[in-house]
């Protein structure tokens, strides 16, 4: 019980420091170079640019009837977490919107900007929310249209980005979809860490060799995973390892020496849990 009352409030501080992080990148590098990098802060920046509007405002008009429609059309699957979420952001864009600005370069701004709201809204995804905004809008689309949820996150966006374009510039249009690269981009990175771990899949004739030397060289557990060759119909076991990237150059020399013909597949371990790595 103890345990779910710190996880709780773990979230809450995630979901309070994420908005806080969105909102200040979105003053010192977003909003003072005009970079629209979609979502209702990228909407802010252009009505701001339009007719002055004061952004934190503008979030506010957009957010609360969005969360609310999502509540309604979507079922309260959005909590407490996401509520506070869809109101704190605005409430700190408006309490730091006299920061003055870090950079007046466009593209450092776009750079940056998308680093650290990609920052803020991966520790607001940390913390099981959301902040709301085109987010909710994008899933209610997809409910009534049958369109993925990627491909109306992907609509919205680029119509804000297009809007960019139109309003500013041609350049700030282009600024504002460099922003919302590195905003996803670094999203993930918060979510999923920096890879440090390598996955590999070994297809070999020599399964015991090669097994026995990872053991004897690495100590590095296998797992043998079924499978049958596509042309010959065969059954070809596929040999399964994980190791950190400072094994991986080890392995990858191991399997050469024991069977050089032996066709490896490598991939990215972002988290591994269990014995060897990291604890659950």
């Amino acid at each position: 019980m103890r345990h779910d009352v710190r996880d709780n409030i773990v979230e809450y501080v995630y979901v309070i420091v994420g908005a806080a992080v969105i909102a200040i990148g979105f003053n010192v590098f977003l909003l003072p170079n005009q970079v629209a990098s979609g979502g209702v802060s990228g909407i802010s920046t252009i009505l701001h640019g339009l007719f002055g509007w004061n952004p934190g405002i503008v979030q506010y008009a957009f957010n609360v009837p969005l969360f609310i429609a999502g509540v309604l059309l979507l079922g309260k699957k959005f909590g407490i977490k996401s509520f506070i979420g869809t109101i704190t952001l605005p409430f700190i864009v408006l309490l730091t919107n006299s920061w003055e600005p870090w950079t007046d370069n466009a593209l450092l701004g776009a750079l940056f900007g998308g680093i650290v709201v990609g920052l803020g809204i991966g520790l607001v995804f940390k913390g099981n929310a959301s902040t709301g905004g085109t987010d909710l809008l994008a899933q209610i689309i997809t409910k009534f249209t049958g369109l993925s949820l990627g491909t109306s996150v992907l609509l919205i966006d680029g119509i804000i980005a297009i809007s960019a374009a139109v309003v500013f510039d041609l350049e700030k249009g282009l600024y504002a979809l460099i922003g919302l690269y590195v905003t996803t981009k670094t999203i993930d990175i918060i979510q999923l860490g920096f890879s440090q771990s390598k996955m590999v899949y070994i297809i070999t004739l020599k399964q015991d060799e090669v097994r026995e030397a990872i053991y004897a060289e690495i100590n590095r557990g296998i797992t043998k995973l079924p499978a049958i060759g596509g042309y010959t119909g065969e059954a070809r076991p596929v040999l399964m390892v994980v190791v950190y990237q400072t094994e991986f150059t080890k392995l990858k020399q191991l399997i050469k020496s024991v069977d050089p013909s032996a066709f490896v597949i490598v991939s990215d371990a972002y988290e591994v849990l269990g014995e060897g790595f990291k604890r659950a």
